[in-house]
């Protein structure tokens, strides 16, 4: 039927079987960051979102939480359509993207999210 379009700034991304396990979905979400502008806005947007959604609540301002949770995944959306130049996880997979934001931070902080970005980069290739 169809096929993938490809051009200088959007790569053919190839059909990818749809993850049965929680870590066949990791592998995935990393395969979908390879982008460092990407991945930075993530950061940002988790930071922000999370950060804003909880002082919202110690605040006594609940009313603002869903507004920065929005903020959160629109600069991490930003990231997809404008440097990855794909689709967002959360698009079908809404529970274990946003598990997974915190784990490829959690992974970033603690300097062994190369290990997972180089082995999606070797894949990639294949």
């Amino acid at each position: 039927m169809g096929t993938a379009q490809t051009s200088p700034t959007r790569p053919a991304q190839a059909k990818v079987a749809r993850p049965s396990t929680y870590d066949e979905f990791f592998f995935y979400y990393v395969r979908q960051h390879l982008n460092p502008v990407n991945r930075a806005l993530h950061v940002t947007g988790t930071v922000v979102g999370t950060g804003g959604a909880i002082a919202s609540g110690i605040a006594g301002k609940p009313a603002y939480i869903p507004a920065f949770i929005a903020l959160g995944y629109a600069v991490a959306w930003f990231g997809h359509f404008v440097f990855e130049k794909n689709k967002p996880a959360t698009f079908g997979y809404p529970l274990w993207s946003f598990v997974s934001d915190y784990r490829m931070l959690g992974l970033l902080v603690t300097g062994r999210l190369g290990s997972w970005l180089e082995r999606a980069r070797s894949e990639q290739h294949r």
